[in-house]
């Protein structure tokens, strides 16, 4: 490829950047509203319920035991995973492959690896195009191998068959902690501490059981009743005004989750850094979960490598995850995935005849962490950026909508109203307008709101598709040489080429590129 032509294709990429980076991301306006229960709350902040920021109401509450006498689980030995790689081998330079949907900020994140070092060792720019099945050099560190303790179960991570049935305010009430008295406006909408975590474990489709025990161990807003001020910003210990407040801490903390399960999972991740400049490479035999509450407890501040060796050990969150819920593995659903698991049959979000822009290939499903599970499309019109409009996002399947609120629109497609069970498809930036309410059936075609910026941080109209299987983001560019299955829309198949939100819709001979435009070359018609 000529450099003039590369020089042409990143500048095309960085417009696109510009207009669609984050559209999945926590959205930046939070602000805290009380830290001790609102004696007074504006007509207008009225706090949000339940139903409105995911699924239907939960059943009448059950009575929940306290800590002191913890649920029965029976004991449960965690399933043995085979060793992946030699854990006492990483310390030294190493050679990465590069994989659908990866960026070199993706590269630098999941080693822990410094950008400026990785460009050095390579002789790279950060603007040079990766190609899928290239290799690059990632500089060597020493490192300590983590524990072969596991800590929780796949399935107990994800907001999958393990979280049906369980609610954060059910589970909280009897503490009557401080949980119940934290109060925030999130998008615009006053939200409770319980609702709070119920929509960031919706978002990431992270286990709400999984951050109320990690609320727990880190601050004890399950059960104390009043917290000294450092833990009511900051509960989980990541400071600074980004991560202010528990919407901003508990995003923070569930996409670290994503980032070691997904990573170590489908990205070859082995390795990260603890604040104390400590390299961490995971034992070769725990499980992706466990990898991903590994690195949740080594992000706070003021972790060491000692401390962090007690919070991952026997004695520290695993035992505070007992006292409240039991044996996590007792909880596992296994396998997550069939060996043989496929795809239904989808089609295009939008209505017959109906030509729509592919504006966004393969990124996170919610957050950066969360595998590059995301397509995006925009609606035909005369302008960029944010604007209303009347277009019609359209079912891509039978379902029944279990999830209609914060711009987004859940559908579970084997009917059993859960959508951690089986098939689910997220459809993001769905206005409040004309919005299709929770419960309602639907067919292939149905009509379900408009798409918008509106549900998170998005910077031009248009709707984020993706796709998730028993709670697990399922990546769009999945390779199915190596067990990934591609996003399937009417024949119009997903292919990523190395760069988040890049990427090409291919149906026969026909392919069409992402990008921040409305031009043939992104035009797909359905039909």
């Amino acid at each position: 490829m000529k450099r003039s032509r590369i020089t042409a294709y990143v500048l095309r990429f960085t417009f696109f950047i510009f207009f669609l980076t984050a559209c999945e991301r926590p959205d930046p306006e939070v602000t805290i509203l009380s830290t001790g229960g609102m004696t007074a709350v504006p007509s207008t902040l009225a706090a949000v319920t339940f139903d409105q920021i995911g699924v239907a109401p939960p059943e009448p509450a059950t009575p929940m035991a306290p800590l002191s006498a913890a649920p029965a689980v029976a004991a449960h030995t965690p399933t043995p995973d085979p060793p992946r790689y030699d854990p006492h081998n990483m310390g030294g330079q190493q050679a990465h492959t590069i994989n659908p949907g990866e960026t070199l900020g993706y590269i630098s994140q999941l080693y822990g690896v410094a950008l400026e070092e990785i460009l050095a060792l390579n002789e790279m720019q950060v603007t040079d195009v990766l190609q899928v099945g290239q290799q690059i050099h990632i500089p060597g560190q020493e490192s300590q191998v983590g524990p072969s303790l596991k800590i929780i179960p796949d399935s107990e991570l994800l907001f999958g068959p393990a979280a049906k049935g369980f609610y954060v305010r059910q589970a909280a009430a009897p503490y009557n902690g401080y949980l119940l008295r934290y109060s925030e406006e999130v998008e615009g909408k006053r939200l409770e501490g319980p609702e709070i975590v119920e929509l960031v474990a919706h978002r990431h489709s992270v286990n709400p059981r999984l951050l109320l025990a990690l609320l727990e161990f880190r601050g004890g807003w399950l059960t104390q009743p009043t917290l000294p001020e450092s833990q009511q910003q900051y509960p989980f210990g990541k400071s600074g005004a980004a991560h202010e407040g528990l919407y901003r801490q508990l995003s923070w903390a569930a996409n670290e989750l994503n980032w070691g399960y997904y990573g170590r999972a489908e990205g070859n991740l082995r390795t990260f850094t603890l604040p104390d400049n400590t390299r961490i490479t995971f034992a070769a035999d725990i499980n992706d979960a466990t990898a991903g509450v590994q690195r949740v407890l080594g992000g706070a501040d003021t972790i060491t490598y000692e401390n962090w060796l007690h919070d991952v050990g026997p004695d520290g969150f695993y035992a505070t995850y007992e006292r409240l819920f039991g044996n996590p593995f007792a909880l596992a659903v296994e396998p997550v995935w069939p060996a043989t698991l496929l795809q239904p049959a989808l089609q295009l979000p939008w209505a017959n005849g109906e030509t729509w822009y592919f504006t966004g290939g393969p990124h996170g499903g919610w957050n950066t962490g969360s595998a590059w599970a995301a397509l995006d499309f925009a609606p035909e019109a005369d302008v960029l950026g944010c604007f209303d409009s009347d277009a019609w996002v359209t079912a891509m399947s039978d379902g029944i909508v279990t999830r209609s609120g914060f711009g987004t629109v859940v559908i579970d497609l084997d009917g059993d109203k859960f959508a951690g069970t089986g098939w689910a498809i997220t459809y993001m930036h769905v206005a409040d307008r004309d919005r299709i309410p929770v419960g309602s059936p639907v067919q292939t075609g149905d009509r379900l709101g408009h798409p918008s910026c509106e549900g998170g941080f998005s910077d031009g109209t248009h709707v984020h598709i993706a796709r998730t299987y028993n709670g697990r983001w399922v990546s769009a560019d999945g390779d199915p040489a190596r067990g990934g299955i591609p996003f399937n829309m009417g024949g119009w198949v997903s292919q990523g080429v190395g760069r988040e939100y890049d990427g090409f819709l291919i149906r026969g001979a026909v392919s069409k590129e992402a990008c921040a435009c409305r031009e043939e070359s992104n035009a797909i018609t359905w039909e």
